[in-house]
């Protein structure tokens, strides 16, 4: 039993310091991971409340199945912009009820790969994706969510379409910028920034969240033109099931985000493994995401996978195991119960500057540095992919990145230095 639910092993051997760690990391957690799961909702065109339930259903089914200690299974933004540009090819300017089938299918599929993949046992596919195709592959990602998101702290509205077309439309929309959405999106940043540098520790997207609907309660934004999130659903989600006609058209982007699922959820279980706790097993890993994503499809839920941030913020806080996620999940909850009317007020242009915030993590020129100074190739390599992503297209990308690691894998076999 405890091989097939790895929960059991840390849930026998509990101990009774860990309880204050794990709650401490649980609620510490939930303040920036639900935030930014709303963020990482409207960078996927679904509506704010798919973000709470992201962070519910998909963070319990983890903490049973999954075998690392202090990962969070919500969304990222690589996923989140990857869904995005899916759900706007599959289903242009439709309603929330059927961005949410299309959304609800996509995760199933993507979750259903991961379970395949899982029973073949090709786990060890993960140590063959390059690390700096992935540096490359992420920093494009950065740059068009920045792009993407600019006009909600604008206030400006245009037809999205590619990035250079994006680009272009956001230049020529400029005369157009609503001056109190701008000021409150540049305040909502200077909160940001200004946390992360001076107080680390402190829950940046809880308190820039709080301040924005503060703001509009209180100093009637909503009269000025700045624009929120809306009106979100109270209580539990309702059961949503996939559209069997969409999976034609949605399973080829399926594998590539179950692909960029596994891989961002390995490297954030290895990064942040200690001692003296068990080393993630890929193939179980490939098992706890794929029933996460095919269970909080099922609820309302986008498709899901291990974020970096999010487990930072977890194993700093102090996590000793999964029942921090499982504290997260029931902040969640609660949310979902009790906050939602608070939460429409939300201005868009808060959560536009907490996606800006943490993708320009993605983009990282020191890491492009230091790949050059180690073999020029796999800087072209970085390079590449970069570029793809930007101006072919961020699923066209998951293709070049993987293209790219397959052939800087045999490049390096056909010419191994041999002394």
């Amino acid at each position: 039993m405890r091989q097939y639910i790895p929960s059991l092993q840390w849930l026998t051997g509990y101990q009774h310091e860990w309880m204050r760690a794990d709650l401490f990391a649980g609620l510490t957690a939930a303040a920036v991971v639900i935030p930014k799961a709303m963020a990482y909702a409207t960078i996927a065109g679904l509506p704010v409340e798919v973000g709470i339930y992201t962070a519910f259903v998909p963070l319990v089914i983890y903490a049973l199945l999954g075998t690392s200690r202090p990962l969070s299974t919500s969304t990222t933004t690589t996923i989140a912009i990857l869904v995005g540009t899916e759900l706007a090819i599959v289903a242009p300017n439709a309603d929330a009820a059927t961005l949410l089938t299309a959304s609800t299918t996509l995760a199933v599929l993507v979750g259903a790969f991961l379970v395949l993949a899982s029973l073949l046992r090709i786990g060890f596919i993960a140590n063959y994706i390059s690390e700096p195709v992935l540096v490359g592959f992420k920093a494009g990602i950065g740059l068009v969510i920045v792009v993407d998101q600019v006009p909600k702290l604008l206030g400006v509205h245009f037809d999205k379409g590619s990035f250079l077309n994006n680009l272009t439309a956001l230049v020529q929309h400029l005369p157009d910028t609503s001056i109190p959405t701008l000021l409150v999106g540049l305040a909502m940043l200077a909160i940001l920034l200004g946390l992360e540098k001076f107080v680390p520790r402190a829950p940046a997207p809880l308190v820039a969240v709080a301040v924005g609907i503060s703001a509009m309660a209180f100093l009637g934004l909503q009269s000025q033109g700045v624009a929120t999130v809306g009106r979100i659903p109270e209580g539990l989600p309702s059961i949503t099931l996939p559209d069997m006609d969409l999976v034609a058209k949605l399973w080829p982007s399926a594998l590539g985000i179950a692909l960029m699922s596994f891989t961002e959820s390995t490297a954030a279980a290895r990064a942040f493994a200690v001692r003296g706790e068990p080393r993630p097993d890929a193939n179980q890993e490939l098992l706890a995401t794929g029933l996460s994503n095919i269970g909080g499809g099922l609820l309302g839920a986008m498709a899901v996978g291990g974020g970096t941030t999010q487990t930072a913020v977890n194993r700093h806080a102090g996590a000793r195991t999964q029942l921090a996620q499982v504290v997260t999940a029931v902040c969640a909850l609660l949310t979902m119960l009790f906050l939602a009317p608070l939460i429409s007020l939300m201005p868009q242009a808060t959560l536009a500057a907490v996606v800006i915030v943490y993708s320009f993590g993605l983009i990282s020129p020191k890491e492009f540095n230091d790949i050059l100074k180690i073999r020029w190739m796999e800087f072209f390599w970085a390079l590449a992919a970069f570029v793809g992503v930007v101006l072919v297209g961020t699923l066209e990308g998951i293709v070049i990145a993987i293209s790219l690691s397959l052939l800087s894998l045999l490049y390096q076999l056909s010419k191994p230095p041999v002394y």
